[in-house]
């Protein structure tokens, strides 16, 4: 109805019917027609006050006016919107038998990968191990928090992110850094979980368990998406206070964020399905609404044995901060949950409260490339001299192969470009060589026109192992300008406040790595592929940095083990690795997911006048 009134009545460009030239509106003013929108003072917007809008309202709801234009204005905002049909040009990229050896070096290499991957992911999903998994089901009576994510989420899917995280560590490995976080669809909506797992030392919180827990919620916050706890933590790891409690970005900053998300809007609910201990008692009272669960969940500062040992008093877990306790005198729960599957159920009818009114399903299906994803396995460069030309990896991911190319001509060193995957329109930015000076003043001018529409930004990032060294005066030149082009690249990725995710196929190296929107550039995913590198020069090219051979040997050797994409993922410096062929699914997925914010009814906080006496 607004709409209509603030367009003077329009409808598609044209005004209401039942306001043709022969009748005047109901207000004293002009209405905007094409040939006087050009003159301000005599548009409806500058010349309608708040007042003779809602006598304007009133006249047209009270029957003096005609019903024609107000249904006709009605109907013409309920029509529903879609996107402009696609004309992109279909990428040709079909394999050439020039490409074979590339290929198949790149294949082998990648099925070692994903051999490791595999590896990786079984040892992970053992938890704590077989004794710890017993003792957690069988004698704790609990189930596993995998058990409980399918309970909770829509068809028992849900997108985990950073599985690896807490493998390798100089404290040992921690699988899944003894949480599991991720994002999954609740009753049609996307929400992102933080569980812990309490087969992993009983729950115990380490300093990379904070560090997962932090990421997560910087998703919730950076995506607006409802966040769900699953809280069974024995607390933090004592030996290792020193890098759990005191910093900023430490083991306080969950609260802070807790209490962050909730003045923006973004709801949270928490189930306590074990123990909340300490630090740990303070996520379910802060959380919007809480359900416990009968013997099982318990909320205390100190447990029994510290009751003891201060007051000599015995006392039993559940009398001291059980879901009786807490949901009849207490109060800090606002649910009681006899079993574990009453509590997700409890917690699925909690999100269907949200005030957020979800779009239907597009019935229109999405056009699947023209290659096969699964030959992205031989196009993942083993190193940067085996990268082929990346056009052959967009054909891949995009839908229909289709791919508008912007200044194709132009520093092809970096391909940028629209397309769609799944259905959604995004920007692209591929690495296809080094990051020239026309390259990235090629790339900052693409970054900005995606920022002015308004439309999200993949980068494919594959930069050169090593920076050019300075050699002579017109190296000198060429690297002077190449920085000042990459520093404006930068400045746009940075101000950029569209979407942005982030791929690494090949190399992360060096200052090419910000420019393409590396992790200290905030982007709102960023995943690796497992032949990925990410260090500061690529192993081999460390020559420059050190004088000795033997110098030179121990630091290449050192930066083949550091720059793996697990090594990576183990230090959480990404959101997981994904196997290439998966590519264009977690993509799809994350666009949906960045996509949700919109279709939040509330989300600024609307605050009551001062009502003076």
């Amino acid at each position: 109805m607004y709409s209509c009134l603030s367009r003077g009545l329009r409808t598609k460009g044209r005004l209401c019917p039942g306001y043709a030239s022969s009748q005047s509106p109901p207000w004293n003013v002009d209405p905007c027609t094409p040939s006087t929108h050009r003159r301000p003072e005599r548009c409806l917007h500058s010349r309608i006050s708040a007042g003779n809008l809602w006598q304007s309202l009133a006249h047209l709801l009270s029957g003096r006016a005609k019903q024609q234009p107000v249904a006709a204005c009605l109907m013409s905002t309920s029509v529903r919107r879609r996107r402009l049909p696609s004309a992109f040009p279909v990428l040709d990229e079909a394999l050439q038998p020039i490409h074979n050896d590339v290929f198949e070096a790149n294949l082998r290499n990648s099925q070692a990968c994903q051999q490791r991957y595999i590896e990786y992911m079984e040892k992970v999903k053992k938890g704590g191990g077989e004794n710890a998994v017993k003792r957690h089901t069988q004698r704790n009576k609990k189930m596993l928090v995998t058990d409980r994510l399918r309970m909770l989420f829509d068809d028992g899917y849900y997108f985990e992110l950073s599985p690896f995280a807490g493998m390798g560590l100089p404290y040992g490995d921690i699988p899944s850094a003894g949480c599991l976080t991720g994002i999954g669809k609740i009753n049609g909506l996307w929400c992102v979980f933080i569980a812990n797992d309490a087969t992993v030392s009983g729950g115990t919180a380490y300093p990379i368990t904070v560090k997962k827990q932090l990421r997560a919620q910087d998703v919730a916050i950076q995506n607006r998406l409802p966040c769900v706890y699953l809280v069974d933590s024995g607390g933090a790891f004592l030996p290792l206070q020193s890098e759990i409690f005191p910093d900023k970005n430490q083991g306080g900053r969950t609260f802070y964020n807790e209490a962050i998300m909730s003045a923006m809007k973004i709801p949270q609910v928490s189930v306590v399905c074990g123990s909340c201990t300490a630090g740990g008692a303070y996520i379910p009272t802060m959380a919007e609404e809480t359900v416990m669960v009968h013997r099982i969940g318990t909320i205390f500062l100190g447990g029994p044995p510290l009751v003891k040992a201060a007051t000599g008093e015995e006392v039993s877990p559940e009398n001291l901060g059980g879901a009786t306790l807490h949901a009849e005198v207490s109060g800090c729960v606002d649910h009681f949950a006899s079993v574990e599957k009453e509590a997700y159920e409890t917690t699925r009818n909690m999100i269907s409260t949200l005030n957020f009114e979800l779009p239907e399903e597009d019935e229109e299906g999405v056009e699947e490339p023209r290659h096969s994803v699964e030959e992205l396995m031989g196009l993942a460069p083993q190193d940067y001299d085996h990268s082929l030309d990346v056009k052959l990896i967009l054909s891949r991911l995009t839908d229909g192969s289709k791919f508008q190319e912007f200044k194709a001509r132009y520093g092809t060193t970096l391909v940028t470009g629209f397309a769609r995957i799944s259905g959604h329109q995004v920007g692209i930015v591929a690495s296809n060589g080094a990051l020239t000076h026309n390259a990235s003043l090629k790339g900052s001018h693409f970054v900005q026109l995606c920022d002015q529409r308004d439309i999200p930004l993949i980068f494919l990032q594959n930069t050169v192992p090593m920076p050019e060294l300075t050699l002579s005066q017109t190296q000198a030149e060429t690297n002077t300008n190449r920085l000042k082009a990459q520093g404006s690249m930068m400045s746009a990725v940075a101000c950029a406040s569209v979407p942005k995710i982030t791929i690494v196929i090949g190399g992360c190296h060096g200052a090419e790595s910000y420019a393409m929107c590396g992790r200290s550039f905030d982007p709102n995913f960023l995943f690796l592929w497992p032949n990925a590198r990410v260090s500061l020069v690529a192993p081999g090219h460390s020559a420059a940095l050190a004088q000795e051979e033997e110098d030179v040997e121990k630091i290449n050797k050192r930066l083949e083990n550091e720059s793996s994409a697990f090594f990576s993922s183990g230090r959480l410096w990404d959101d997981g690795v994904i196997l290439p062929q998966d590519t264009r699914k977690v993509l799809g997925d994350c666009l949906k997911i960045i996509k949700q914010q919109e279709y939040q009814l509330s989300k600024e906080k609307l605050r009551t006048p001062l009502l003076r006496m």
